[in-house]
């Protein structure tokens, strides 16, 4: 097996296991509709980040980081959409609840 192989297989594996590692997290927000310590600019920094890398990773003609940032960038663009239903969620919760004590009957 050649050294640019190896590096290749290095490459792509590492890019797995970061995906995986950002799909469970954006899969655990979709389950649990949290957003307790998330931060919008997880996300921003997330996109900006990963939009570089795909243009430097392109400009390079590393199709490893090419594919892995595009990757990552739609699991970024899944979290923030999440993040924002969940938001909007919680706000209408909380206005409910409000709304259910302030017409509930007094004593």
């Amino acid at each position: 097996m050649s050294a640019t192989h190896m590096t290749d297989i290095l490459g792509w594996g590492s890019s797995l296991i970061l995906l995986a590692t950002l799909m469970r997290q954006v899969y655990t927000q979709w389950r649990t509709r949290a957003t307790e310590g998330l931060s919008k600019w997880l996300f921003i920094g997330q996109c900006t980040a990963s939009t570089g890398y795909i243009v430097y990773s392109f400009l390079l003609h590393n199709w490893v980081y090419v594919s892995s940032n595009v990757a990552i960038l739609l699991t970024a663009l899944v979290g923030e959409g999440l993040f924002i239903r969940n938001r909007r969620h919680a706000a209408r919760q909380r206005r409910e609840s409000s709304d259910a004590r302030r017409l509930a009957p007094t004593r």
